[in-house]
């Protein structure tokens, strides 16, 4: 390992060749040893920063083993991933000490074990730590799942792979797994469908794993666009149309071409619902939505005086 930068097991007390159980007895110890709730020497604050900041690269083995490999200055300034020529986003320390502290306590009060000369229980109130046992679930984990037209009209299944910190039996250490989470889509799922797979988060001896939610994003479609369970389909005509009637020829999710007659003159806001060709309703999906078709009409950009007189013409019959 390089020289350069801060020694964090020196921080800690403790040899190069420490144990995840060892990193973590000692700064147990030295935690409330400095803390400054029950330390006031000089300095003790940025003693008790130190330890927090040391024990949350060393508890990462990701951290630390860039750590171990290339330093503080490879930890923080990043490293070359092999074989593309890219970087790797440095590691920056939050400063919150409090915060690190408490994750690594959970829900337990480290003082209650404290006790006064007379044998009482000392009087310490933690930040609203509460009693011994407790445990925090950590916030759930939002990710998006893009999904195109067709998987939410017909369903499908998406296998999605996860890298999570699972507890090993010793109930201390922990390791990194991979884990296949199965998303099966409904049909008729709409955008904002929220698939929840509970305490999938990573592990902890001090935490309760958060979940992992997906959302469902709608990716764009180059026919239809989605509003509820009715499909929008625009066609595009010439006023000649618009005025003579026409038929819409449109190719449906599930690849069948409906002829849609237009008899009625399309004006500016004019639309043409054809019932039950729209997207399955997710509680029902025997029942469709409709297909509504849209109109933009094209205007001639200019009329000879000829063609002008026949239009009067007409409009005067």
């Amino acid at each position: 390992m390089t020289a350069m930068g801060r020694d964090y097991y020196a921080a800690l007390e403790i040899n190069r060749n420490a144990t995840d159980a060892d990193i973590k007895k000692a700064y147990r110890r030295l935690s409330l040893k400095y803390h400054p709730q029950t330390n006031d020497m000089p300095g003790v604050y940025e003693k008790f920063n130190k330890l927090a900041e040391a024990y949350d690269v060393l508890s990462d083995p990701r951290k630390k083993a860039t750590y171990d490999k290339f330093g503080e200055e490879g930890l923080k300034g990043g490293i070359p991933e092999e074989g593309n020529g890219a970087w790797t986003s440095g590691y920056t320390y939050n400063a919150n000490p409090e915060k690190i502290f408490r994750q690594f306590f959970g829900g337990d009060n480290p003082f209650a074990d404290f006790h006064t000369k007379e044998g009482d229980e000392a009087n310490v109130a933690f930040g609203g730590l509460r009693g011994r046992g407790v445990k925090k679930q950590d916030p759930p984990i939002e990710r998006d799942l893009h999904l195109a037209l067709e998987d939410l009209f017909y369903g499908c299944t998406k296998k999605i792979k996860i890298s999570r910190r699972v507890m090993n039996e010793d109930g201390h250490t922990s390791s990194i797994r991979d884990k296949i989470l199965t998303i099966n889509v409904k049909p008729g799922w709409n955008e904002g469908t929220r698939i929840t797979f509970p305490k999938e988060g990573d592990q902890g001896p001090n935490n309760i794993a958060a979940d992992i939610v997906f959302i469902v994003r709608q990716k764009s479609h180059p026919r239809f666009t989605r509003q509820d369970d009715d499909l929008i389909y625009t066609s595009h005509i010439s006023l000649e149309k618009a005025l003579t009637g026409f038929s819409v020829a449109v190719e449906t999710l599930d690849s069948r071409l409906l002829s849609i007659p237009i008899n009625d003159i399309v004006h500016p806001t004019y639309s043409k619902e054809v019932p039950g060709e729209g997207m399955p309703a997710s509680s029902c999906p025997s029942t469709r939505g409709n297909l509504i078709i849209k109109f933009v009409l094209y205007f001639p950009q200019k009329l000879s005086a000829e063609k002008k007189q026949l239009i009067k013409q007409a409009f005067h019959t």
